[in-house]
């Protein structure tokens, strides 16, 4: 049988007219329930940098376009600093009222300040407490030049004084904002580590160039590194990412020593002029140094010490910090009176922002590894 064209055209509409007789409406959509946040979902921590100054307030800077973000008035003399670690507290030596002041990161007040000692200095976190360098008998200021008159006048008085006092370590529970206990040290004790297993504090001490490793519990001497036969004045000692070894600068003898778990030392290397501040990268695989005199920023490879590259900074840096995601360093340059934000990688500068008032120590929320705080955390 044959369809006309009419035909065709009727069939077709009656299969279309069919189809849409049988087709279901749409039912409207539900709307889907929120996706819970978890911790790789919730919005990170705005990151946030935080400087003391030897003649001034602390100051903070936005991570990132560095936009100040204010001020934290604790007193003058501020060097050390540390952190809780969930970042709550923030923990500032001050020289002036030789004491540990305590600050709340969120409101950025001073909470609670507890009593050090004469001239504190250096400070390091270990869970809820505080370890704080403080030096009894310590005129302060920068050390005399080796062989001056200043530095032979200042060796004798030592010799007459039968009231010369080591350094001294406080021990700061941060929970109860008091002073728990504390670990006699060196002569002039300057920079704080501690071991991989947190039962030991590892220190240098530059009057009377050696290493010390004590108990955090007992507070007794467990070995004494002495650094004479490297170099004289050690300064600056951080432990690598896996434990295994410790990183120790010698100020005044321009080399950078490396030592094993047992505090053995296992290799020695040249540095530019006066090492201080001193880090490893978060992967372990570089060590870098601050020259304060040098007024660059050596990189050496971990294992074999071989120096990879070299960062300018400015006058007398003694601390820095990487931000965050590691890709830039803050650097604080007291004696240019800066703070350097450099390419952690090209060394490139990125930003320079002026601080007149000596800035010292520099470190990063959330923590970051840096020279005053524990690698890898």
């Amino acid at each position: 049988m044959q369809l006309t064209w009419k035909g065709l055209a009727l069939a077709v509409s009656l299969v279309a007219s069919t189809a849409a007789c049988s087709k279901k409406p749409d039912t409207p959509k539900t709307a889907e329930p929120p996706v819970a946040q978890n911790e790789a979902t919730k919005p990170s921590t705005p990151a946030v940098v935080y400087v003391s100054h030897q003649d001034g307030p602390l100051t903070v800077y936005a991570v990132g376009d560095y936009t100040k973000l204010g001020e934290i008035n604790v007193g003058e003399g501020a060097r050390g600093v540390g952190l809780s670690d969930d970042g709550s507290l923030l923990v500032v030596a001050v020289k002036s009222s030789a004491d540990l002041a305590i600050v709340d990161t969120a409101t950025r007040q001073v909470v609670k300040r507890v009593p050090v000692g004469k001239n504190p200095e250096f400070v390091r976190v270990l869970g809820d407490r505080a370890f704080v360098a403080y030096e009894p008998s310590s005129e302060g200021g920068p050390p005399p030049k080796p062989g001056s008159k200043e530095a032979k006048a200042r060796e004798k008085a030592k010799q007459d004084d039968d009231d010369d006092l080591p350094a001294q370590v406080a021990v700061i529970d941060l929970k109860k904002g008091e002073k728990i206990k504390e670990i006699t040290a060196g002569m002039e004790t300057e920079g704080i580590e501690f071991s991989g297993d947190g039962k030991n504090i590892i220190v240098t001490n530059e009057a009377d160039e050696n290493v010390s490793v004590h108990s955090i519990e007992t507070g007794e001497v467990v070995k004494r590194i002495d650094t004479r036969q490297y170099g004289i004045r050690p300064r600056g000692v951080k432990r690598a990412p896996d434990g295994k070894h410790y990183a120790v600068t010698l100020e005044y003898g321009n080399k950078l020593l490396k030592l094993d778990k047992d505090f053995n030392v296992v290799d020695t290397t040249p540095t530019g002029e006066v090492p201080y501040g001193v880090t490893y990268s978060r992967d372990g695989k570089e060590i870098l140094v601050a020259l304060a005199r040098g007024k660059v920023i050596q990189v050496f490879d971990a294992d074999t010490l071989n120096l990879k590259r070299e960062m300018p900074v400015g006058d007398r840096c003694w601390h820095f910090s990487y931000t965050p995601d590691d890709s830039q360093l803050v650097v604080a340059c007291g004696r240019s009176r800066e703070i350097r934000v450099l390419n952690a990688q090209t060394g490139e500068t990125l930003k320079t922002i002026t601080e007149g008032d000596m800035p010292w120590g520099v470190i990063v929320s959330p923590k970051s590894v840096g020279t005053l705080d524990m690698p890898g955390k």
